[in-house]
């Protein structure tokens, strides 16, 4: 909860000062979430908290929305989905929040979706993968760039890249936790393996608390399969990547959906031992991911990041959380309301342009095209940050259109 108490001290005063002044003429308009500042997806939890506190200060510079100062209300879900219903039932009916967005995370965002659909009330869920597949609740919108087949967007350019090698690999083991973000890239991997002619020899499911990962990674090599497809949290990403170098695990291809190896301290606590994999991801600070306002909101956040001890580098997670709050705040503009039910047809119905380019919904919220990339681990050499700071050990493989560089295959030739 330091973060909570002390995070950007000087702007706060700046955005004190501001929210102070209008006040005199306004009510804040309230808008709230919840948000993981602790528990297994902390550090992303935190990194989007950042993104959304410049978003706040930047929007009450400028006048706030509808001439009055926007202000945050947020509480901690500790990265648990039980927490999430009752915090959104708060911020609804004791906390009276004008707007709400979030929660982060697959995990949080599917839980409160009933709540919201109880109330009628509109949300931007932050990075949540087809979170609203099963509810088609039509005020819900979803701040990830899967496009319009989510499910199968953190699975699709991995087995086209299997498909691609020569001799092409055929037998799969699909490993992934009991979660319904690795649940939901693990039914996207299935459907790909059906359609691209694979065959599935394992398929595999885990207890997010796990700690030790050995067995499940030794029942993989036992079968053998030319592709191991992952699909983790954080901790869990470390995990089997550990467990995978411990007892030698070589197939043809490695990774899939290992969202700890989009955190930067995670990348370099693992180092070298990411040589290989192919991991699909959301943002690379390459040309193609830039748009007005991207690097300045990047630096901004790294400015004030070692202080704060979070992520370094905050690619992709500060970029989605401040464009949910741009997203909002056009539409609340665009609108002239805060009527949620009108926001949502708004939504649905114009595009947004956002540090993270120009951003239109279509079916369950989700986004109408894709922007995804898968790219693989290449060429590291230690555990510093310097390592980490560009793209050049990030490359990406697919799509073709967005590649900068080539796949090395198999994996064990990325690993020596």
């Amino acid at each position: 909860m330091n973060l909570v108490r002390t995070f950007f001290a000087a702007a706060a005063v700046l955005g004190a000062v501001a929210l102070a002044t209008a006040a005199q003429a306004a009510e804040p308009i309230k808008v709230g979430f919840s948000m993981a500042l602790t528990g297994a997806v902390a550090p992303i939890g935190k990194q989007v908290l950042a993104a959304l506190m410049i978003w706040r200060d930047d929007i009450n510079a400028k006048g706030g929305l509808l001439g009055r100062p926007v202000q945050l209300i947020y509480y901690d879900d500790q990265s648990n989905p039980s927490n999430v219903p009752p915090i959104y039932t708060k911020l609804i009916e004791v906390d009276k929040a004008d707007l709400l967005i979030g929660p982060y995370a697959t995990n949080m965002v599917a839980p409160a979706i009933p709540v919201l659909m109880q109330s009628k009330k509109t949300t931007i869920g932050i990075l949540a993968n087809a979170a609203n597949s099963k509810f088609h609740y039509d005020q819900y919108f979803s701040m990830l760039p899967t496009g319009p087949e989510p499910q199968k967007a953190f699975s699709t350019g991995f087995f086209e890249l299997a498909k691609a090698q020569k001799p092409q690999p055929k037998t799969v083991a699909i490993v992934a936790a009991d979660a319904e973000f690795a649940q939901n890239a693990a039914d996207g991997a299935r459907a790909s393996i059906k359609e691209m002619g694979f065959k599935t020899v394992m398929d595999k499911s885990y207890p997010p608390s796990i700690t030790d990962c050995t067995p499940i990674m030794r029942s993989v090599q036992a079968l053998n399969p030319d592709i191991v497809y992952l699909a983790a949290y954080p901790p869990d990403s470390v995990c089997l990547i550990h467990a995978a170098k411990e007892i030698g695990l070589a197939p043809k291809m490695l990774g899939g959906a290992l969202i700890g190896l989009l955190v930067t301290p995670i990348k370099m606590q693992l180092g070298p031992l990411m040589n290989g994999i192919v991991n699909n991801t959301v943002f690379v600070p390459a040309k193609s991911f830039l748009f007005p306002g991207t690097m300045e909101l990047l630096n901004r956040y790294q400015a004030i990041a070692p202080q704060e001890k979070l992520d370094p580098l905050g690619w992709g997670f500060v970029p989605l959380g401040y464009a949910a709050g741009q997203v909002l705040a056009e539409a609340v503009e665009g609108a002239k309301t805060l009527d949620q039910v009108k926001l949502a047809q708004y939504m649905h119905t114009h595009s947004f342009n956002t540090v993270m380019g120009e951003i239109s919904f279509g079916k369950d919220g989700e986004w109408t095209k894709a922007r995804t990339v898968f790219e693989q681990y290449q060429h590291i050499k230690g555990h510093d940050l310097a390592e980490f700071k560009s793209a050049e050990h990030e490359v990406v493989v697919w799509p073709d259109n967005m590649k900068s560089g080539n796949l090395i295959y198999p994996y064990s030739a990325a690993q020596n």
